[in-house]
């Protein structure tokens, strides 16, 4: 046969294979496209990343974090308030975490190179900026987590409304909320929805609400998920022909818009207090060079001892400031104990040896130091416990003790440092020397440093010897006898300084003082956190109000219930109201007694005398109908009391927050260079005088 006609039947056949094949293809891609897993294939191809995802680069940078030392304590950190907000969300929780953490590195690296460049020649002030970042860390963590806190209250008023159209649609409280959990915009409120939602149709709702109580991110929610279950077990009513349920949600709104408007306002009254108080830090060294570089005669002060004292109690002052500015500006969002569970000081505490140094300085049990101590851990709301609270007293004092002998020894060190380097010469008032200048007072520097070589740590030189060996130098082979005796006295100034400067008595009670201050801080803090604690009675007092209003419409709700209540949302009256339930049992009046014993704030006592008629005398709503009437009233007055808090808040925490500054530019600027160039000026005029 021909070679073309095999080519030939070679083309027939290649093409009949290739119309068979489109063919099959036709075929097979139409059964598919009908069937489910082409379905599968397009769902598929809608999740797919294209392009470059910010959500998959936080979820890598999360695993990164993970296994880093330093950045997994504050991931954990994080990421224990966010699973409040987040339930059960491990993704959400892991972006977010990955995100917030991502924006602190972001703005800390650069702060941290800036502050390295400016700082590099001083190493004391180095090491203290950079562990003085730690803070920094703290506080802008602290800021994102808060920013998503009040996210979530804004998304709880949307939230709210929503309730009331699905509640008017089904009139069931679970199937109201289920309808309105499926919202997908607001994630977190939606999370918060279901969790809710899954307590009401369990099998046990009343433990499973105890146990959402602890891990509730605010006290609304709380309120919420307990007016839901009331109302479910019990049922609805009417009250002025409105559902109590939707009139309780209405008046959770109204306070959750009160507290979103305090938080707005106190954002913006302390917005950049913190910042202010963090500036002083880096403009030291930028004033110490501007001022030697523009005034030679403050460098004596700049350059020596003086000059790193004031920096240092800048340093503390500012560190002390930025603590307390952190406080004051406490808005009331989500007070989540992010605190590990076996912080640093427990681990310190379960020491033998550590445990039983720490129980000698802890007061016993029933003394009046432990009562007082614990009125105080009480008082300020912290969760610290004693143990912790001495084991950071007495740390605090070590660190104070060594850290003031450290700073005292580096100071010595840097003021001879500054005698042996400083170019000794007769400065100008205005300006920098000439090189020609420069370079005779380095020669001069160095000529006198031969002698002080020689007679360092004798302190029994005098002017006679230093004479005598500078007669036999060369350096002064061809002085005259009173030019060697001018230099002489300049020598045996400087000597004298640097024998002087060693560690003495009065710098080892000065590192007791600063030991002692370190003792007694941590308490200091606790009463300066109870005194702000007191400025907000009134503001938890009102929120009783609204708690008992909403109860007081409820059919068998009783007085211990109200009790329950008010010690589940309370903070400040935590503790007497926690007592007195427990002493409820064994005598209702009594127990309500001791409660107004208890506490000394006006208008809490008013409610423990109407809880009292309530108990034996008059239905709860009739003891409370002052509530309810004057509703009007008690809004505009928490309307005020909020100001009133705000206004001391914000005065305080600008007379804190602009104090390290105004102590920078007086007190390491003004003032140095005013008292130095009127010594300066009157050594001038003196040596005029004598000349003439």
């Amino acid at each position: 046969m021909p070679s073309s006609k095999i080519i030939l039947y070679m083309l027939i056949a290649v093409g009949v294979l290739l119309g068979f094949i489109v063919v099959a293809y036709m075929v097979l891609r139409k059964r598919l496209q009908q069937s489910d897993v082409m379905q599968m294939q397009k769902l598929r191809a809608g999740t797919q990343e294209k392009t470059f995802s910010l959500e998959i680069l936080y979820q890598k940078l999360y695993t990164k974090y993970i296994k880093t030392p330093f950045l997994k304590r504050y991931l954990f950190k994080i990421r224990r308030r966010l699973e409040i907000i987040n339930v059960d969300d491990e993704y959400l929780t892991r972006k977010q975490t990955s995100q917030i953490l991502t924006k602190a590195l972001l703005i800390i690296i650069p702060l941290t190179l800036f502050i390295i460049l400016i700082a590099k020649s001083n190493a004391l002030l180095l090491s203290i900026l950079l562990i003085f970042e730690l803070f920094i860390i703290d506080t802008l963590v602290d800021g994102m987590v808060d920013k998503m806190d009040n996210r979530l209250l804004q998304q709880q008023i949307d939230f709210f409304a929503e309730i009331r159209h699905a509640y008017h649609e089904y009139n069931m409280v679970e199937e109201a909320i289920y309808q309105v959990a499926q919202d997908d915009e607001n994630v977190e409120m939606a999370r918060q929805a279901e969790k809710i939602y899954e307590i009401l149709i369990s099998n046990d709702p009343e433990s499973e609400l105890e146990k959402y109580y602890d891990v509730a991110p605010n006290s609304y929610l709380k309120e919420f998920a307990g007016i839901s279950y009331l109302t479910k077990e019990f049922g609805d009513r009417k009250v002025d022909k409105t559902s109590l349920y939707l009139k309780n949600l209405n008046n959770i709104s109204q306070e959750m818009q009160l507290e979103i408007l305090k938080r707005d306002k106190l954002d913006y009254v302390f917005q950049s207090l913190s910042v202010i108080s963090i500036l002083p830090l880096l403009a030291l060294e930028p004033i110490k060079n501007w001022a030697v570089s523009q005034f030679s005669f403050t460098s004596s002060f700049y350059l020596g001892k003086q000059g790193m004292i004031v920096q240092i109690l800048i340093v503390i002052l500012t560190f002390l400031c930025y603590t307390l500015t952190r406080k004051l500006k406490d808005n009331g969002s989500t007070t989540i104990d992010t605190r590990p569970t076996n912080p640093w000081q427990e681990k310190i505490y379960k020491l033998p040896v550590i445990k039983q140094l720490v129980d000698c300085f802890i007061p016993k049990d029933g003394t009046k130091e432990r009562r007082r101590l614990t009125n105080l851990i009480k008082d300020s709301a912290t969760k610290d416990k004693i143990q912790w609270i001495y084991v950071s007293r007495i740390s605090l004092t070590i660190i104070a003790f060594v850290g003031s002998l450290l700073v005292f020894t580096q100071l010595h060190r840097i003021e001879i440092d500054y005698i042996y380097t400083q170019p000794t010469s007769t400065y100008n008032i205005v300006g920098e020397m000439s090189d020609k200048n420069l370079k005779s007072a380095q020669q001069l520097t160095e000529s006198d440093n031969k002698f002080l070589n020689k007679y360092r740590g004798k302190t029994a030189t005098t002017l006679e010897d230093i004479e005598k060996a500078m007669s036999r130098s060369e350096d002064y082979a061809t002085s005259t006898d009173d030019e060697i005796e001018v230099a002489a006295k300049r020598v045996l100034e400087k000597l004298r300084k640097i024998n002087s400067e060693y560690l003495s008595w009065f710098e080892m009670l000065l590192a007791m003082v600063f030991a002692l201050v370190g003792y007694n801080l941590p308490i200091w803090l606790l009463y300066f956190q109870a005194r702000m604690r007191k400025l907000e009675m009134e503001d938890e007092v009102m929120q009783f109000q609204t708690i008992i209003l909403m109860l007081m419409r409820i059919e068998r709700v009783n007085v211990e219930m109200i009790l329950e209540w008010l010690e589940r949302y309370s903070n400040i009256f935590k503790e007497p109201l926690a007592k007195c339930i427990n002493n409820y049992e064994s005598g209702s009046w009594e127990a309500l007694e001791q409660l107004k014993d208890d506490v000394n704030y006006k208008d809490f006592i008013r409610i423990v005398e109407s809880l009292q008629a309530a108990v034996e005398k008059i239905p709860i709503a009739d003891a409370f109908d002052e509530l309810d009437s004057e509703r009007e009233y008690y809004q505009a007055k928490r309307k005020e009391s909020n100001e009133r808090l705000i206004s001391k808040k914000g005065m305080i925490g600008k007379v804190i927050g602009f104090a390290p500054m105004v102590c920078l530019f007086v007190g390491y600027l003004i003032i140095p260079l005013v008292l130095i160039g009127l010594t300066s000026m009157n050594s001038s005029f003196a040596g005029m005088s004598s000349s003439m």
